[in-house]
């Protein structure tokens, strides 16, 4: 992703009075570069999910924001997580494994879908809960004061999750309230007019996590571990794949994949996106007919489309060494 993709379109949308409850950021990534919001507050009081922009980026009860990581390897690297205002912890947990929820292990998820986390008690009623952290990341112990800022933990992806992430709810009085739109329960629409933010983290309606290269159609599981791209190939590979990562997808989208090299364009795929899916991968290429790939520069780009326009773009580069002799054979 990049940061020029992100949709601005709750930018009019103010903080709430000066002595209000004010959220800060609670992670240590940039939105749009090495993290992004999968998923926020469900507005639809129905079966049917909406977020606070009548978008597609919820699902059915969601009660909090996900701040969501690209790839398996970006939290074993390690990302921290911050409190988002001032406040004492209510409880800690910090035992639970960082692993893939299942129908095998949902007996031992059963009441901590949570997984590992925290709770924040900020005064007038309102909380603040952490969840999905790091097996053995926590910092903080009931009881303990903090200050907006400071280390509480790092994203993991333990408890009821297929991703990781941070999922923040926030409460006031026991309630879920969404702080993009606090004063909007069970409605969606227009910008809302105030927020509980200090300074409002921007709106995307989708985007590209990422792209690579390599010898055949990569696993889903290896794309989102971070392990699918073998960049960059060698001449005589048997195969040459591009593929790319992305979230938000709508019924009717269209994730295109090209690739130009030294001879031109290798690679052209264009798909629509039959369903809304949350997370997706596609994949396009071409099998070695004799001889090598062309020594030089390879461009991928990978451009999720919407009704024509382009949501977001990714793209990625890579060389291919002259072939040996015994390779260009």
């Amino acid at each position: 992703m990049r940061l020029a993709a992100l949709i601005t379109a709750t930018s009019l949308a103010a903080p709430c009075a000066a002595g209000d409850f004010l959220l800060q950021f609670p992670l240590d990534c940039t939105l749009g570069e090495d993290c992004h919001i999968q998923q926020f507050v469900d507005h639809d009081p129905g079966p049917e999910a909406t977020d606070f922009t009548c978008g597609t980026l919820s699902y059915d009860g969601h009660k909090g924001t996900d701040f969501a990581l690209p790839y398996l390897s970006d939290m074993r690297a390690g990302v921290t997580v911050h409190a988002a205002a001032d406040g004492m912890v209510l409880g800690t947990r910090n035992s639970m494994a960082d692993r893939y929820a299942t129908n095998e292990n949902a007996a031992e998820i059963d009441g901590k879908e949570c997984g590992n986390g925290v709770v924040l008690r900020h005064g007038n009623g309102w909380e603040t809960q952490y969840c999905h952290l790091k097996r053995g990341s926590v910092r903080v112990q009931s009881g303990m004061k903090v200050k907006a800022g400071e280390v509480l933990g790092e994203v993991g992806l333990s408890g009821k999750t297929q991703f990781p992430h941070l999922h923040l709810s926030v409460r006031k009085d026991g309630a879920v309230v969404d702080p993009f739109a606090p004063d909007r329960s069970g409605s969606c629409g227009a910008a809302p007019e105030q927020t509980l933010w200090a300074d409002l983290p921007p709106y995307q309606a989708g985007g590209v996590l990422g792209a690579g290269f390599g010898t055949a159609i990569p696993d889903y599981q290896a794309v989102k571990a971070g392990a699918a791209d073998e960049a960059p190939l060698a001449p005589d590979d048997p195969a040459f794949v591009f593929w790319a990562y992305a979230f938000g997808g709508m019924a009717g989208d269209i994730l295109e994949l090209t690739v130009d090299g030294p001879g031109g364009e290798l690679v052209s795929s264009s798909e629509a996106l039959n369903k809304n899916q949350a997370q997706f991968f596609r994949a396009a290429g071409r099998r070695l007919r004799g001889g090598a790939w062309p020594a030089g520069s390879y461009t991928g780009l990978a451009r999720l489309l919407r009704d024509g326009k382009e949501v977001d773009r990714f793209s990625r580069s890579m060389v291919i060494p002259p072939a040996t002799n015994a390779a260009s054979q």
